[in-house]
């Protein structure tokens, strides 16, 4: 009894530990049985969320016909921020830098393309079609990825090297869950508050559109929330 109270006042003096030790222990079950790949989780992630990012721009188009919603382009949510353009250049490279990355194959030209037309967006955003170009032809690349991607060892190394100088070495997991996920979604969830701080009638069933394929019948609200 006295050894299950000191084990009790353990866990409750670091919660955070005691509930990771039992995650880590029931995701090694689970994996054991049904294990899933970082590719299984990175492609459907990227199709999903360019696919949804590329129907806010088509939106855009609609709601400020005449070429209104070419001015978009340029709108940033900071002053120092990039602007609309340069967030989905930058979306569509992290896509394709997670995929070639974790291939362990050199970037194609596309990636150049993007940072370059990203990093000068601000004098020369584009138009739209440009923008939805781009997200289409990152879309079919990863797909294209997909068919045909080889097994990726979560513990393979991986060194990830940033224009300023600084290196990250990082297992193929951590790369996938710390680096290349987070910054995909910073640039699409930047995309989106740019849009709809510019007046873009967007809500969260835009935002995770793909989930509509799991709905259960007779069970949509009336309303959506924003």
């Amino acid at each position: 009894m006295i050894a299950t109270r000191t084990a009790d006042v353990a866990s409750a003096a670091c919660p955070d530990q005691a509930i990771r030790k039992g995650w880590i222990g029931r995701r090694s079950k689970i994996a054991e049985r049904n294990p899933m790949t970082l590719p299984d989780l990175l492609i459907p992630t990227y199709v999903q969320m360019l696919g949804a990012l590329s129907a806010w721009l088509g939106k855009a188009e609609t709601q400020r016909p005449g070429g209104g919603a070419e001015a978009l382009l340029a709108a940033r949510i900071a002053p120092d921020m990039f602007p609309l353009s340069t967030q989905v250049r930058f979306a569509c490279v992290q896509a394709q830098e997670g995929i070639f990355r974790l291939r362990g194959q050199d970037f194609p030209a596309s990636v150049g393309i993007l940072l370059d037309e990203g990093r000068n967006a601000a004098e020369h955003p584009g138009s739209i079609e440009d923008a939805r170009k781009r997200i289409a032809e990152t879309i079919a690349l990863v797909e294209q990825a997909a068919a045909n991607m080889p097994a990726v060892d979560p513990a393979a190394p991986v060194a990830h090297a940033l224009p300023q100088g600084m290196v990250f070495d990082l297992t193929a997991e951590q790369y996938a869950r710390d680096w290349t996920l987070p910054q995909f979604y910073f640039h699409v969830m930047t995309a989106y508050t740019i849009l709809r701080g510019q007046g873009i009638e967007l809500g969260k069933a835009d935002y995770v559109a793909h989930m509509f394929s799991y709905l259960r019948p007779d069970t949509l609200p009336s309303q959506q929330g924003r």
